[in-house]
């Protein structure tokens, strides 16, 4: 398979597995705004190429044919097997960011909230009602064109579920429905980057990839701790997360037999 690399710490600690692993890739900057590569790769073959980097390479490998490319997700609250499992899916709050000033009181109250599409325009955090509109105001403020790409947008549809206390976070990759590696990424109010799982977070990671054959052939999903037990936190794009502590070597091998 061919891969095609954008300059970040954790692709370049990517390229370093690749090249344990004796799988060729090249380095490529995106023209911002247009998706364009630079420098311009050399497809062999357009139905065997992975790009990693910025999710916004998600465009560049739909407009260009590349599979696996970049393996967009659905958004994982509309996924019906997790919903029992979801961490607080059961009370979540969906609003298009133009509605919340006229639909969220400010009240005080404390929300964790997040994008429901895996777009990286907001992080996952907990705010306080009052900020959430505040935020919102500052994006409706805007016209629609002078929004950069990867903000906020106005009909951004937004998940706030009440505030849970997690004791632990896990991120585990799964590929051709197998969790294949796996990193430790806080411990308690600690982040800390550690490959090590507790046996029962991993058979709850695997059950989740089993429950759901069908979502995407590669993912990342994150999961949790917390006094009520194992919760499935949100599915990530494996193109554009994080690494953490995960076994490079290992994710890299079962990637490449994708293509």
């Amino acid at each position: 398979m061919q891969w095609l690399l954008q300059d970040f710490e954790d692709t370049r600690r990517l390229a370093e597995a690749l090249d344990r692993l004796q799988i060729s890739y090249t380095w490529h900057k995106v023209v911002p705004f247009v998706g364009a590569l630079a420098p311009e790769p050399d497809i062999a073959e357009p139905q065997s190429v992975i790009l990693f980097g910025s999710y916004a390479l998600w465009r560049t490998a739909k407009e260009r044919g590349y599979r696996p490319g970049v393996l967009k997700l659905r958004p994982f609250v509309h996924e019906h097997a997790w919903h029992p499992h979801l961490l607080n899916g059961a009370d979540a709050l969906f609003l298009r960011l133009r509605d919340v000033p006229g639909c969220l009181p400010d009240d005080g109250r404390d929300w964790f909230l997040r994008p429901v599409d895996d777009s990286k325009e907001e992080p996952g955090n907990v705010q306080s009602s009052g900020e959430i509109i505040r935020m919102a105001r500052a994006v409706l403020a805007l016209e629609e064109e002078e929004i950069p790409p990867g903000s906020l947008r106005h009909d951004t549809l937004l998940m706030l579920t009440e505030p849970v206390r997690i004791l632990r976070e896990w991120r585990l990759w799964a590929v051709g429905g197998r969790i294949v590696t796996y990193s430790l990424y806080k411990d308690g109010a600690r982040v800390v980057h550690r490959r090590e799982i507790d046996d029962d977070a991993l058979a709850f990671a695997q059950q989740m990839v089993d429950i759901n054959p069908g979502y995407s052939p590669a993912f990342v999903i994150d999961i949790c701790r917390t006094e009520l037990g194992l919760k499935l936190l949100e599915t990530n794009c494996i193109n554009a997360a994080g690494f953490y502590a995960a076994d490079l070597d290992t994710l890299a091998a079962a990637l490449e037999e994708l293509g």
